[in-house]
């Protein structure tokens, strides 16, 4: 597949098509890590940090524990 890079404004960037955004499940602002390598460019989605994740996960389970304590039965 062939982009061209474009005047965006004062900078410039590539427009993703809308089939490939939709078949990796990305949306307009999407953050992505730019990977340079033997001439070539790599665009990687972040991910959050797992350690976040896990203590969003437990102040839910804390909040919620009778109901998911009797969900639980």
């Amino acid at each position: 597949m062939n982009v061209t890079i474009r005047k965006i404004g004062n900078s410039e960037g590539i427009i993703i098509p809308k089939e490939v955004l939709e078949r990796m499940g990305l949306k307009a602002g999407d953050t992505f890590e730019l990977k340079e390598s033997s001439g070539s460019i790599e665009l990687v989605p972040e991910q959050e940090d797992l350690g976040e994740q896990l203590e969003a996960a437990r102040r839910g389970m804390k909040k919620y524990h009778v109901a998911l304590k009797e969900l639980a039965k």
